[in-house]
């Protein structure tokens, strides 16, 4: 009868509190959405400057700054067209001040401030891999309760968390050098797939996962296993990447491949590579699994056993069938967000805010608007970093699955 009380005062306390209003600056992507309580998405606006930055070869701060700038009121005038919202209606703005790119994060902020003091409504600041460690219970809020496992795969990004709530992350293991999102941006740019119609717009992951489907020998390559001494849920993907770069090298000395030429069994060599940083993503999720399951941690308390898989990389089908392959090993559940929601968006910043007036409605109604600021870095409440190694867990590894 409690429960059924507390379930029923929760639901009237989310149709009370509205529409959140979610601003996303952190890199590239300007993204501004309406999300109400009940978790339905009333406009999700986003401006990219992929293809600006791709002829680049890379972000450049100041003119993602800049695009942010010029772009951002347009983004929010067409946000509120779209789910038919006035400013009054809102509950609150939710913007992300963390971490990110400072110029871009910059642009956000000011724009939020500027929203929450002429309309006179409270500003939540959003910790970015937070809100993608968040989002898949906005689709699913009846199945993954808290607390559950997350893996963070991005551009920028490889972390494990053990998520309670917001402002609740207690962090298992993290990115030592490059990102996984990074990686596959860069070796696909050095093995020039660019150049191929097809890939000339499409980031790294995207480009190296369609040309893994034509592969006819994946075991062509071989890479190295990172970190395989350690005992820990930390990444590294700087070992898969200057492997890369070698293989890539030695196949064009052999070819003779031209300067502006792709090497001829580039779609063998990305199989290899995406079962290689498959491998390495479910090898430390693993042991965070075998970590948070042990009976003296327990660290999923009486909730079944979930894993989340968020961030632009989970966009990936091989990289998540293998970690919910992985999963099944140990009767976890698999979720993630839509495909839409897993890279960088305004939505899950508006459900972040969602999320943050339900579990402490009451402190986090700030208007204390100049105290709110942004920050390049900045890590979770908790780590249990140490706390894993000193467990040092060896596993039997689950291998990663046969490519289709």
């Amino acid at each position: 009868m409690f429960k059924h009380l507390v379930k029923v005062r929760l639901h009237q306390q989310k149709r009370s509190l509205g529409y959140v209003l979610g601003i996303e600056t952190s890199c590239d992507d300007t993204g501004i959405a309406i999300v109400d309580t009940d978790g339905k998405v009333h406009a999700n606006v986003l401006e990219s400057q992929q293809e600006f930055h791709t002829r680049y070869g890379g972000i450049i701060p100041p003119r993602a700054q800049d695009l942010h700038r010029s772009r951002i009121a347009h983004a929010y005038e067409r946000c509120l067209s779209e789910a038919n919202v006035e400013p009054s209606q809102l509950s609150a703005i939710a913007v992300t001040t963390r971490p990110g790119l400072p110029l871009s994060l910059l642009i956000g902020l000011r724009f939020a401030k500027h929203l929450a003091r002429k309309n006179k409504k409270p500003l939540l600041p959003v910790h970015h891999m937070e809100a993608h460690a968040l989002q898949a219970r906005m689709e699913h809020i009846t199945a993954i309760g808290y607390p559950y496992l997350c893996l963070l795969i991005s551009g920028g990004h490889s972390q494990l968390a053990l998520v309670r709530g917001p402002g609740q992350l207690t962090l298992l293991g993290d990115s030592l050098d490059d990102a996984p999102g990074e990686a596959f941006d860069k070796i696909a740019r050095r093995l020039r797939l660019f150049v191929l119609p097809k890939y000339r717009l499409w980031n790294g992951g995207r480009a190296i996962e369609d040309a893994a489907k034509s592969a006819q020998n994946p075991n062509a390559y071989d890479f190295p296993r990172p970190l395989a001494q350690q005992r820990n849920c930390n990444f590294s993907f700087a070992g898969i990447k200057n492997n890369s770069f070698r293989a890539i090298r030695m196949r064009e000395l052999l070819e003779r491949t031209p300067c502006d030429g792709v090497i001829s069994n580039y779609n063998d060599f990305c199989a290899g590579l995406l079962v290689a940083v498959s491998r390495h993503l479910m090898n430390r999720t693993q042991r965070a699994l075998e970590f948070c399951l042990h009976p003296h941690q327990n660290l999923f308390g009486d909730a079944p056993p979930t894993l989340v898989v968020s961030g632009g990389v989970a966009n990936n089908d091989v990289i998540f069938a293998n970690i919910s392959h992985l999963a099944l090993q140990y009767n976890c559940r698999t979720y993630r967000p839509s495909k839409g929601y897993c890279s960088d968006n305004g939505v899950m910043i508006a459900w972040h805010g969602v999320e943050q007036l339900l579990h402490d409605c009451a402190n986090n109604l700030r208007y204390d608007y100049d105290n709110i600021d942004i920050a390049g870095s900045e890590g979770f409440s908790e780590t249990a970093v140490e706390r894993v190694a000193e467990a040092a867990i060896k596993c039997k590894w689950v291998q990663p699955l046969p490519l289709q």
